[in-house]
């Protein structure tokens, strides 16, 4: 591919990043990461069938990442704050609002269709690698990354919107 191609590939991606992360700062850099565990990736002889999506995929899996870091490192200054007066039990809005979120993530999955919510639910729930599932439904492996995928991605949007 051109330079000029190049550019509007990286381009596109850092929008698409950037909207999906809602994070348009932090977006070139989980982007830069996401290429260079690609190019880690194909180093170890492992093919990767669609850049773009997997580049994608990763970038979007470090913004969540990091914002689950930057949380956790907020929590924890408040706690240190309170720490004589913290309980390690969660607070009866919190229980209720975990409630709310997996209650939404359900409806969410029923919109699924049923091989990617199977696909899905045997990669998350059961920890199944993706051969694994491939071997065991009779699908090949990329199909299998994409259901995934396009799991992921939707169930991202649907508990984001709520």
């Amino acid at each position: 591919m051109d330079e000029t191609g190049g550019r509007r590939r990286w381009s596109a991606l850092l929008r698409k990043i950037a909207r999906i992360t809602r994070d348009p700062a932090g977006a070139e850099d989980v982007l830069q990461s996401a290429y260079l565990r690609a190019m880690e990736y194909r180093a170890g002889a492992r093919p990767i069938l669609n850049t773009d999506a997997f580049v994608a995929r990763t970038a979007v899996n470090l913004a969540i990442d990091e914002r689950r870091r930057r949380k956790r490192r907020d929590e924890d200054v408040v706690v240190a704050d309170h720490a004589e007066v913290s309980d390690s039990l969660p607070l009866q809005d919190e229980v209720l609002q975990a409630r709310e979120r997996l209650t939404r993530l359900k409806a969410g999955l029923q919109r699924l269709s049923p091989r990617t919510q199977e696909v899905f639910l045997l990669h998350r729930l059961e920890g199944l690698k993706y051969r694994e599932i491939a071997d065991r439904l009779g699908i090949s492996v990329s199909a299998v990354e994409k259901h995934v995928a396009k799991a992921a991605l939707f169930l991202t949007g649907w508990t984001e919107q709520w």
